[in-house]
Formats: structure tokens, C-alpha cells, sequence
């Protein structure tokens, strides 16, 4: 295994596979709608939870994320927070950092040594290593469908998954996955499967996430 904290991982295991939902500023615009999906979320358990919102004010934000921290404390959900590592740092949460964000070993630095840290890979092995070796947590791989949160994101192999297995850490699928797909990134070798859209494009985000479980393998809920 090449990967740094492992006794970080190891102490909690059950985030390390399952459904990991993202929020959407863009899907979630109204304050109430975003409060009412988000319960309707935790209601039915996920393996992680990540705040992700660029687009508003710093008070904002840590409005929203210190009331989703203390919904997902409540239901023993861990809270990832996107790209902001001094964010996560005041809500007591984890951090996901993309390739052009904050470095992984400063996060780490800063959050601790128990705190939950992903890496946007796209389909690198050598990008995971690194990252793993800097003290990440999980590595995420994506996009694998067309995805309208990141139109843009350049596409991965599914065979990457797979290859992944070799790390010795949890590895997460992103980008385009919905209930159709995501048995497929499931069989591929992905631990966690990341969705936004598939859950919070809909009316019933609750009722999504029991679609999406119900079609992903048992063996994933471990």
C-alpha cells in the first residue's frame, strides 16, 4: 500500500464504499429546496456527503456548510466539503481538492490526521499515487458519461477502476453517473459512486437514492 494515514481510514470504515452524493448550487438555488433535499438524502443513507458551491458569498457558504455539518453529525454521515480546505477547517469536515486546488499534503496539514480527504484523479494512476502518498484518503476517477455539472471534464477509461484496486485505498467513480449506469462503475471496481444530478435533478431526492442503492451490488455496502 502506498498510501499515507492509513490508521485515518481504517478507524472508520463505513464511509469507504457506497452512494456519495454531491450538492449542486446550480439545482439546489432555493434555501428550502436545498434544506428539504438534503434530509430527504440523509433519511435514507449515504456513504458521504459533499457540499460543493462556488458561485455564492463566504458567509453563505458557511451557513450552509455548518448546517449540513450538524445534519450529517446527527446522522452519522461524514461532510466533505469541495475545494475549500479552510472552509472545511472551521465545520469540522472533510475535503475534496481537485488537480489545480489546494495541494493534498497541506490539506492534510491542516485538517489532521482523522480528517476524510479525496483527489480528483480524471483517469491518471500516477496522479492517485501521488496523491495517496501525500496523505489523501480516497482517490476519485471521472468522468466515465457525459455529465452536465462538468460538460467540459475530460473522460476517463472505465478500465482505470480496476486498475485502481491496486492502491489499497477507496476509489470513487464521478461524472455522468446515473441509476442506469452505475451498477456498471460498480463492476468496474469503483468503491464509492459519486452522483449529483442523478439525485437533485429530481423532484423525490430521497426516492433517488433508494433507486440508486437498490440497483448498486450488496457486496459494496460493506
Amino acid at each position: 500500500m502506498t498510501a499515507a494515514f492509513t490508521d485515518a481510514r481504517d478507524s472508520a470504515k463505513a464511509w469507504q464504499s457506497g452512494l456519495y452524493v454531491i450538492t449542486d448550487a446550480d439545482l439546489l438555488a432555493d434555501e428550502d429546496t436545498f434544506m428539504s433535499a438534503i434530509r430527504a438524502v440523509l433519511r435514507e443513507g449515504v456513504a458521504l456527503l459533499q457540499y460543493r458551491n462556488k458561485s455564492t458569498e463566504d458567509a453563505f457558504r458557511y451557513r450552509q456548510a455548518h448546517w449540513l455539518a450538524e445534519q450529517c453529525q446527527a446522522s452519522n454521515t461524514p461532510l466533505i466539503i469541495n475545494d475549500d480546505v479552510m472552509l472545511a477547517s472551521a465545520v469540522g469536515a472533510g475535503v475534496h481538492v481537485g488537480t489545480d486546488d489546494a495541494d493534498v499534503a497541506w490539506a492534510r496539514s491542516m485538517l489532521g490526521t482523522d480528517a476524510i480527504i479525496g483527489a480528483t484523479c480524471h483517469g491518471d494512476l500516477a496522479l492517485a499515487r501521488k496523491a495517496l502518498d501525500n496523505g489523501a484518503s480516497y482517490v476519485a476517477f471521472g468522468r466515465f458519461y457525459p455529465s452536465r455539472t462538468k460538460p467540459g471534464a475530460v473522460a476517463a477509461p472505465l478500465s482505470v477502476l480496476s486498475e485502481a484496486r491496486q492502491l489499497g485505498c477507496p476509489v470513487a467513480a464521478i461524472g455522468g453517473i446515473d441509476s442506469d449506469t452505475a451498477p456498471e462503475v460498480a463492476a468496474a471496481g469503483a468503491d464509492l459512486i459519486a452522483v449529483v444530478g442523478a439525485v437533485f435533478r429530481y423532484p423525490d431526492p430521497g426516492q433517488r437514492v433508494r433507486q440508486l442503492k437498490a440497483g448498486l451490488p450488496q457486496a459494496i455496502f460493506r
